[in-house]
């Protein structure tokens, strides 16, 4: 089947918290919204199919879970990222922000110490202060224009309170894949320390340029049996709203305790549509992601040769896998308050400010460029009325 990412939807007056959130978000409604992660692509067609072929039989009652939902995502992990999971592994949970923060509440106190390597995922840090602990920050390193993780730092800032590591991989916002030795390292640091590591993986099947995705327990032993990882097609097959995540867990003792508290609060129940539309993206949707990654590469490299040729005064970080943009925008010399000013008033845009991000966020934006290219032309282009 042949996708077009072309093809323009109005997704106004949907609900769509990317475009109908814009007047509350940033006071104009009429921005071109590269914001929040989704894409502005259809859903594939298979799912939507098998969405509408449930629908026709208009009875939707209890609903037990299916082997086959857990076979599917055997399977997908096996071919796509030659990452071997045994089906007792696996959970649903719904949605992995709130299997985070479930996760917290299971494996820690209030009070307790939780690292998080900033800049990196907003909500991460919204989940732990929430929750009643305490954010310790182990920033990046900014080398070459890639991140790096700083294990000196790492190990300074651990101490006894601490317990949990919750590990962006890919990478949010700048799309970093993670060498296996830098998981593998980071492993056996949390392991000396008894530092659970959390890893959030919802953007695992979206590598870029020939970038290998390391799922977190598969590069080691060590890894495997100090982890719990949260996946989901969501990103993948534009189904966000739908809730298909799942949890794999390899350790037992971890399994046991974390999967009793799910099972006894009932939280481990998919929906009737998101069992549809997770079988159907793994075993049916193979040709929509080969098809989209390619869409992608050729959004960011447009991106890329535009700011280089138009714009030199903010460089990209080039993402490895996502469809999220990091662009570096010190050369400005805007501070915060400035910078968020030039892309929503002067270039019209809603884009995430870096800030959000933590600490080393500051002067960079985050831009979504899963959109068609007409509408990134556009974007694009707005940058140069700003001069």
């Amino acid at each position: 089947m042949n996708y077009n990412f072309d093809e323009i939807i109005d997704r106004h007056n949907t609900n769509a918290l990317k475009t109908d959130a814009l007047l509350e978000r940033y006071g104009d409604k009429n921005l071109l919204p590269m914001w929040v992660a989704d894409m502005d692509f259809a859903t594939p067609k298979p799912i939507v199919d098998a969405l509408k072929l449930r629908l026709e039989h208009r009875i939707f009652g209890y609903t037990q879970t299916p082997e086959s939902f857990f076979a599917a995502i055997v399977n997908w992990l096996k071919i796509r990222q030659n990452f071997d999971v045994k089906r007792e592994w696996i959970s649903y949970i719904p949605g992995i922000v709130k299997g985070i923060g479930l996760a917290i509440n299971v494996f820690s106190e209030v009070g307790d110490k939780i690292i998080i390597q900033t800049p990196v995922y907003h909500l991460f840090k919204h989940l732990v202060e929430k929750n009643e602990r305490i954010m310790v920050e182990n920033p990046l390193k900014l080398v070459d224009n890639q991140y790096e993780m700083d294990f000196s730092n790492l190990e300074k800032i651990i101490d006894e309170k601490c317990k949990i590591l919750i590990l962006s991989n890919p990478q949010n916002p700048s799309g970093k894949v993670w060498e296996k030795q830098t998981l593998q390292k980071l492993a056996e640091i949390c392991q000396k320390h008894k530092i659970l590591v959390i890893s959030d993986e919802i953007h695992a099947d979206l590598t870029l340029f020939g970038n290998r995705f390391h799922p977190f327990a598969a590069v080691s032993d060590v890894a495997k049996n100090n982890s719990i990882t949260f996946q989901s097609p969501s990103k993948t097959f534009n189904i966000a709203g739908i809730v298909s995540s799942f949890s794999v867990v390899p350790n037992e003792k971890l399994r046991e305790k974390f999967y009793n508290f799910l099972i006894a609060n009932e939280l481990n129940e998919p929906t009737i549509f998101s069992i549809i539309a997770a079988e159907t993206a793994y075993n049916f949707c193979g040709d929509y992601l080969t098809q989209l990654t390619d869409y992608l590469e050729d959004n960011i490299n447009f991106v890329e040769s535009f700011l280089q040729k138009e714009f030199p005064k903010i460089k990209m970080m080039k993402p490895q896998a996502s469809f999220l943009v990091w662009l570096d925008c010190r050369e400005l010399g805007l501070n915060h308050a400035e910078l968020v000013d030039f892309f929503v008033k002067k270039a019209k845009l809603a884009l995430n400010d870096g800030e959000m991000f933590g600490s080393g966020g500051e002067g960079f934006m985050r831009m979504n460029i899963a959109v068609p290219r007409k509408i990134l032309e556009q974007a694009l282009n707005n940058l140069l009325f700003t001069n």
